[in-house]
């Protein structure tokens, strides 16, 4: 079994790719369909009506929304069925973290509900403690929330001064210390907490609120998702029974690191949707808008605007979707190889953290420049876009910094025995509408391999510039590939958007591989000359290009307002 576990490769980088077999949104299931529209509809009849209330830091419709979200069942997608959940596959999780994102601060809220606060107990707990605790987190009866972060242990969790020790008569863990930025903190009924036993080993325990000695902080008053709660925890002396820790003494990493691969991927989920609708609402207002006689979407600068925009927000969507689909992969194999899923989502570290650093940072450029486009109106508190502003700017922060999260996907490629491929198997393609970008691509992907070669040489693991450089081209090479397989899936099933599909990633394409190649070449100079060789034959082949880039931006524009 330890065996299967070792050699199952989960990782998408390494892989060969069969493009029939890569998950796409148009993919989506009937049951896909249904879901999207129900959390929609949820949204957009329960929660916007109160959503001015719960920007007011009035948190009972938070609880109430909970629980009508479980009474849809939104709550119990990942609870195993023997639990009264829903059990329902990776996509159908995505799907719904997306399309929760409208909801701004409850989306939060909702994750903290799904994710981090109750998944540690569906992977990692016990029989007793899921069937104590997972009904009730099903419904919204019971509310969790993760506490990790400490006022001097942010990044670097594992440092973390919360102390436990066994009590004399063994049956407690008498807990003390402090907390910090806890979501849901203001109304949950038990936190998945950590803390180090005998101050040294790093352990996962579930404190229920009402413990004596625990104290809920005051509320954090915040830049953005303000309706959402965010306060610190302080432990006197609580009292933790010893059937209350999660997992083993000591192995509480490993709980934090998976649950925090779920968590990145479950963001880029979310910056997607917050990307789609700030889209959306920019696209709008510029359609209505007039200046100079003239509609604001008829403005060449405009367009380009919306062009680079929905490029970047197609690339986000084909990672995020084509992630889900391997993590759907994996927790399959987990089933057929009698493996749990958590001991499989260490495979997937390197494409959640590249998805949490391009979807959030996506995020940022597209409600930035969804801002810009509404000129002075969007910096009016009333105009939904200056919420979406402020909202996104957390998500490079959550879950890990993007700084973190660069070294962890440039790590994993050094540290890998294979380092990162060369070449890369891509079956099922019968187009060559895209040749070009696929050339460019295999350049791009050289370049990288040979990085990695130079770093595993030199032992750059400490060359944090270095390092980030390379996760850089990391996410560019997943990205620009999730984007190109995800247009020959469409070619190949004579899908109706292919047209939009293919100007899109031409454009994602040409612009992500020339700013990764210029960045390559100022940077990384003393890598050899193979390195730069091959980054100026990638950049010549840029120049060959007889693509109309301007024309194509336009095209791409328009389409998007015509069926705004």
């Amino acid at each position: 079994m330890e065996k299967t576990t070792q050699t199952f490769q989960g990782n998408a980088f390494y892989n060969t790719v069969h493009i029939n077999d890569t998950f796409t949104v148009e993919d989506f299931s009937e049951e896909h369909e249904l879901m999207a529209s129900t959390v929609d509809s949820f949204v957009e009849q329960e929660v916007m009506p109160v959503l001015p209330e719960m920007e007011k830091q009035q948190f009972q419709p938070s609880v109430d929304l909970l629980k009508k979200a479980g009474e849809l069942g939104l709550l119990g997608v990942d609870i195993p069925e023997d639990c009264g959940g829903l059990a329902l596959d990776k996509i159908s999780s995505v799907i719904i973290m997306e399309k929760m994102a409208k909801a701004r601060s409850f989306s939060v809220t909702y994750g903290g509900q799904v994710g981090i606060g109750s998944l540690p107990i569906v992977l990692y707990g016990t029989k007793e403690q899921q069937q104590k605790y997972l009904p009730d987190v099903m419904t919204g009866e019971k509310i969790g929330a993760y506490a990790l972060t400490e006022p001097a242990a942010g990044t670097d969790a594992v440092s973390i001064k919360t102390t436990a020790y066994l009590s004399e008569d063994c049956q407690y863990y008498v807990i003390n210390g402090e907390k910090q930025f806890i979501t849901n903190s203001r109304f949950a009924d038990f936190f998945v907490l950590y803390a180090k036993v005998d101050g040294e080993k790093f352990t996962v325990f579930i404190v229920e609120r009402d413990t004596e000695g625990l104290t809920i902080g005051a509320e954090e008053q915040k830049m953005g998702l303000k309706g959402s709660s965010t306060a610190s925890l302080i432990l006197e002396d609580v009292k933790v029974p010893v059937e209350n820790v999660l997992g083993d003494i000591g192995k509480g990493h490993r709980i934090a690191f998976n649950i925090l691969n779920i968590g990145r991927h479950k963001i880029s989920a979310s910056c997607v949707g917050s990307a789609k609708r700030a889209l959306e609402l920019a696209v709008n207002y510029v359609t209505e808008r007039k200046q100079f006689q003239r509609s604001l979407a008829d403005f060449p600068l405009i367009k380009e605007k919306i062009a680079v925009m929905a490029s970047k927000l197609f690339a986000a969507e084909s990672m995020v979707y084509r992630t889900a689909g391997e993590l759907e992969k994996g927790a399959q194999f987990g089933k057929e190889h009698g493996i749990k899923f958590h001991q499989l989502l260490k495979n997937y570290a390197q494409e959640c953290s590249v998805n949490k650093i391009f979807a959030s940072e996506m995020l940022d450029y597209v409600v930035d420049e969804a801002l810009q486009m509404h000129g002075g109106y969007g910096y009016i508190s009333e105009y939904e876009i200056e919420t979406l502003y402020r909202d996104a700017r957390i998500n490079r922060i959550f879950e890990g910094t993007n700084e973190i999260n660069r070294v962890v996907a440039a790590s994993t490629a050094l540290q890998a025995e294979e380092g990162f491929p060369a070449e890369r198997e891509i079956e099922g393609r019968q187009s060559d509408r895209l040749d070009y970008e696929w050339s460019l691509l295999h350049l791009l992907r050289e370049i990288t391999s040979l990085i990695v070669t130079y770093g595993k040489e030199k032992g750059v693991h400490e060359d944090q510039q270095m390092q980030a450089l390379l996760a850089d081209l990391i996410k560019a090479v997943y990205a620009v590939e999730s984007s190109l397989v995800r247009v020959e899936k469409q070619i190949l099933h004579n899908h109706k958007n292919t047209e939009q599909s293919e100007r899109l990633v031409r454009i994602f394409t040409l612009e992500a591989v020339s700013e990764s190649a210029v960045r390559v070449l100022l940077e990384m100079k003393q890598s050899g000359e193979n390195v730069l060789l091959k980054t100026t034959e990638l950049l010549d082949k840029v120049k060959q290009s007889d693509i109309d880039v301007q024309k194509e931006k336009r095209d791409i524009a328009d389409n998007i307002s015509r069926n705004s």
